[in-house]
């Protein structure tokens, strides 16, 4: 029980932390100003709440 509440716990701090380009970039990701576009997800933001960090399943 312990071991799945870490792991939820660290999945669900990973997509909050993404706020700025350098942290999107270092998560593997890229930023749009538009949706994240065919497989890839939101993860976060890039320079304020309009443009998306995205990255890809």
């Amino acid at each position: 029980l312990a071991l799945l509440f870490l792991v939820l716990s660290a999945g669900s701090g990973f997509t909050q932390g993404v706020r700025n380009h350098v942290t999107c970039r270092i998560n593997r990701g890229f930023c749009v100003p538009i949706r994240c576009p065919g497989r890839t997800r939101q993860i976060g933001t890039c320079f304020g709440p309009r443009i998306k960090c995205c990255r890809s399943w």
